[in-house]
């Protein structure tokens, strides 16, 4: 389950940037997780529910913004929806495409107490 080692990054760069504003707790989190990703969210929840415990951000609110995918025809210039890494285009049927969005994966915000 790489959800957990995902976590496990997000705790440490959460705590660290606590850190550098002598905060002790974080009170809010805010996430970009794309659909493209690869995290398989139940299995990002099951995780973060474990990893947080005894953490900063043990009792932060936290809100996962999850970003849609988004790709560009390579063929045929149509921009779509890709709800899996591997859709093809709806216009020609290419494969060949430039994702534009939902591969994200980004702390977006931390607040912390005044």
């Amino acid at each position: 389950m790489h959800e957990l080692s995902i976590v496990m990054s997000i705790v440490e760069l959460a705590s660290a940037q606590a850190s550098r504003h002598d905060a002790s707790v974080i009170e809010e989190i805010e996430l970009d997780i794309g659909c493209l990703s690869g995290i398989e969210m139940e299995s990002f929840d099951f995780a973060w529910k474990q990893a947080v415990k005894r953490t900063i951000l043990e009792n932060a609110r936290r809100t996962v913004n999850r970003i849609e995918g988004r790709a560009l025809c390579l063929d045929c210039n149509t921009d779509f929806t890709m709800e899996h890494l591997y859709d093809g285009c709806p216009n020609c049927g290419s494969h060949l495409s430039q994702i534009r969005s939902g591969k994200e994966l980004k702390l977006r915000s931390l607040v912390l107490p005044d």
